[in-house]
């Protein structure tokens, strides 16, 4: 993995603020990458490497929260995000409109 690069898309993640989430796409645009979400993804998974951000803001682009990851849930909703059900957060309300 490109180190450079885990730090760029690390870089935007710590920009979502609390109480909003982007999706992978969308971070995958913000650096100029728009066909490579699934290398934000992998970057994310392995975030610890790298310090302390705030992965759990980032969902998929329909709002779906990671499988397998239920910690995921309950850091959003102490950050005061609702869900429309138990696995998909409203993109419409919560996502981070950026700039």
């Amino acid at each position: 993995m490109d180190e450079d690069l885990a730090y760029e898309i690390l870089a935007v993640v710590e920009e979502i603020p609390e109480g909003r989430v982007a999706s992978y796409g969308q971070i995958a645009k913000l650096i100029g990458r728009e066909k490579n979400a699934r290398l934000v993804g992998r970057v994310l998974r392995n975030a610890a490497y790298y310090g302390e951000y705030p992965c759990h803001r980032v969902v998929a682009q329909d709002g779906r929260l990671v499988p397998g990851w239920p910690e995921q849930a309950l850091l959003l909703e102490r950050e005061g995000i609702r869900f429309r059900d138990a696995f998909h957060v409203d993109m419409k309300r919560y996502r981070w409109e950026e700039g």
